[in-house]
């Protein structure tokens, strides 16, 4: 019968979700080519947890970056560029990000947020960065943006729920035209450098 069908159907389609999501499977493409997402949104948390010594949970699994996770940086990294050039902020890419914008065009497959630079006097210009010193706040477009507690620099979140981010470390000139900022992290690349 067509109920007795659609059922059936039903039941397959949530036996391939539960498939899926026990196999870490984020992308499906079928073969009509349709793609069927099964990642994270702006209303669920990040696909992983915590990250351990600078290193993902996806990373420990053996894992790269899930895709839907890729997308979510890249669409918060140019909300966040987008918002900065309209408020007239200088800005670069930093760190993990740099690298891989010279060696591939995009984000290495298995990072898990964006770094920029940006100068720290300019930080009066950017809406959100300026209430951001006060507390956390939302966007419009539901990205929130903070100051990080781990020191003198911001995070921007793709929204409330999912954590997936982009920080924003201000620099300034010191004396002998050297770029520097208040706040380290003991990575490898935290060097300062040439204004």
């Amino acid at each position: 019968s067509p109920h007795g069908r659609w059922k059936a159907e039903a039941a397959a389609e949530a036996r391939r979700r539960r498939l899926m999501e026990d196999v870490g499977v984020k992308l499906e493409v079928l073969a009509d080519g349709q793609r069927r997402w099964y990642g994270c949104t702006k209303d669920t948390p990040r696909c992983f947890g915590t990250i351990y010594q600078q290193t993902p949970q996806y990373l420990m699994a053996g894992r790269w970056t899930p895709p839907c996770c890729l997308r979510a940086l890249r669409e918060t990294a140019r909300h966040v560029v987008g918002e900065l050039e309209k408020a007239g902020v200088r800005y670069w890419l930093e760190g993990g990000s740099l690298l891989g914008a010279v060696r591939s065009g995009d984000i290495i497959p298995w990072d898990y947020d964006v770094d920029l630079g940006i100068y720290r006097e300019d930080l009066a210009k950017c809406r959100w960065l300026a209430a951001a010193q006060r507390q956390p706040e939302e966007d419009p477009e539901g990205f929130l943006w903070e100051k990080a507690a781990e020191g003198d620099f911001f995070r921007v979140h793709f929204s409330r729920h999912n954590r997936l981010h982009v920080d924003l470390w201000p620099f300034y000139p010191k004396g002998g035209g050297v770029m520097t900022k208040a706040t380290w992290l003991g990575h490898r690349q935290d060097v300062e450098f040439p204004e």
